[in-house]
């Protein structure tokens, strides 16, 4: 029965194909109605058989299945698509609060962004402040040096008009002296200013050794210690000489020194100066003569193969001690090869501005000799900011001893050491500043002084002494000074 229904349906359908077909209404023989509906094949003529009908129902069947296989796959895709479109609403639910986390990250940035520029603006007006304080400060000392050129010009003058005058007077006849004369008297009575043998004596004496000059000078030039020897208490420092002064910006603070304890190929004239301002300080000048180092023709430039920081640099038995920059290590220069013979850190010791002295620029660690040899000064945490000193050993740079002291480092403007005490200078500004603390490492004790020093151009940076030639150097705003001293006898 229902092969045959399935061939009904065949021949509906190809009746429908051929858009023939016929409908009838009759009843059944139990009486219910029975609606008919025939359509003819418009290919066959006859009705197929049993076996072509079953052949069609399996293709019908073959269709069905497929049919059903890509309503399957349509529904499968209608899924994907309703997942889809379910994921992109919750996106579109959630984006605007994931949006307003991105605004505000993005606000937080740019707020950092603009205190970090506040920052670097306030810092950038107190640098420019500060240039135009040191602006005027060099324009007030250039009016100065003017008005001083213009002093020296107008005693220049004076001094020429005067001699012109002496050469024109002639001298009054006087009664013949030359009996009352010595007879070495009567000899040099009988020069004629005027003859050229007088002219080639005149020559002559003028031309002595400058070494000879140099060492006989009281002006802050090298000089011998003989007749100096033997150690005291400090006693006395006299007036500021002053040798040259630097020509740029640069020279504003630094060091300059001569070595104590000289050995080939430099002598006790040899000079050598550091500018200490700037982030990358290498170069250090080298002047085989002192009147090099006055008129700044150095004979060589030293390059360090690491910049050091500060003005605590000194020279001894031919090597440069400095602080290297950063750091609180030692570094041994040997200026004749120009090789790093030794570094050694200092335990402890603060560097780069922790403990300066009380003018600043980085001066935490300073180096000092004496007559008995290399000393550091320093400070740590351990003492609360007290001077330490320590004696070192110039070769390999170990601590040999160390004594703390009760002077707070950024109390004072500077220190050095003589004969083994070690003495600090109340202003690095004040123009009648005063050596003011002394300790003496042979009892282990300080006293209070107060020995007047002057601060003629008020920015000492610099004091060290220089035992051989018993002085004190110091660089005092853009000049190079010295400074006479006088030792009470022990």
């Amino acid at each position: 029965m229902p092969a045959v229904q399935l061939l009904l349906l065949a021949c509906l359908a190809w009746g429908v194909g051929a858009r023939t077909a016929q409908l009838r209404k009759t009843n059944d023989p139990s009486g219910r109605c029975q609606y008919i509906f025939s359509v003819a094949s418009p290919n066959e003529s006859s009705c197929p058989e049993q076996g072509q009908a079953m052949s069609a129902i399996q293709d019908l069947q073959r269709d069905s299945s497929t049919q059903r296989t890509d309503l399957e796959s349509a529904k499968a895709r209608l899924s994907s698509l309703e997942s889809l479109i379910h994921r992109l609403t919750l996106s579109q639910a959630a984006g605007p609060q994931e949006t307003q986390e991105g605004l505000q990250r993005e606000l937080g940035t740019l707020r950092r962004e603009r205190d970090q520029l506040e920052t670097q603006t306030r810092e950038m007006e107190t640098a420019y402040s500060n240039l135009l304080r040191d602006k005027s400060a060099l324009e007030e000392q250039k009016r100065q040096l003017r008005q001083e050129n213009e002093d020296l010009a107008r005693r220049l003058e004076s001094s020429t008009q005067e001699v012109a005058r002496l050469r024109r007077v002639q001298c009054p006849q006087t009664r013949d002296t030359s009996q009352d004369m010595p007879p070495v008297s009567r000899e040099v009575a009988t020069w004629n200013l005027d003859t050229l043998a007088f002219q080639e004596l005149k020559s002559q004496l003028t031309e002595v050794p400058a070494s000879r000059i140099l060492k006989e000078s009281p002006s802050g030039h090298p000089r011998n210690g003989e007749g100096d020897s033997g150690c005291g208490e400090l006693a006395w420092v006299g007036e500021p000489f002053t040798l040259r002064t630097a020509e740029t910006i640069t020279g504003k603070y630094g060091v300059w020194m001569r070595d104590p304890k000289p050995s080939y190929p430099y002598t006790q004239e040899t000079t050598w100066r550091i500018n200490t301002v700037g982030t990358d300080i290498r170069q250090v000048f080298e002047y085989d003569l002192v009147s090099q180092f006055v008129q700044g023709y150095p004979s060589k430039v030293h390059v360090l193969p690491r910049p050091l920081e500060s003005t605590g640099a000194v020279v001894y038995a031919g090597s440069l001690y400095f602080q290297g920059a950063g750091s609180r290590t030692v570094v041994r220069y040997e200026l004749n090869t120009e090789t790093v013979k030794a570094e050694k850190e200092i335990p402890g010791a603060g560097f780069h501005g922790q403990f300066p002295y009380s003018w600043g620029g980085y001066t935490d660690i300073d180096l000092a000799v004496d007559e008995t040899g290399l000393w550091v000064i320093y400070s740590t945490e351990e003492v609360k900011g007290a001077i330490v000193l320590s004696k070192l050993n110039p070769e390999n740079l170990e601590l040999e001893q160390t004594w703390e002291t009760n002077i707070r480092k950024q109390s004072v403007a500077n220190a050095f050491v003589i004969c083994g005490t070690l003495y600090t200078v109340s202003s690095y500004s004040s123009a009648e500043a005063t050596i003011n603390f002394a300790y003496d490492t042979g009892t282990g004790s300080s006293k209070p002084l107060t020995i007047p020093f002057k601060n003629r151009y008020k920015y000492s940076s610099m004091i060290d002494y220089n035992p051989l030639e018993r002085k004190l150097f110091a660089w005092d705003n853009f000049n190079m000074v010295t400074y006479d001293i006088k030792l009470s006898k022990m």
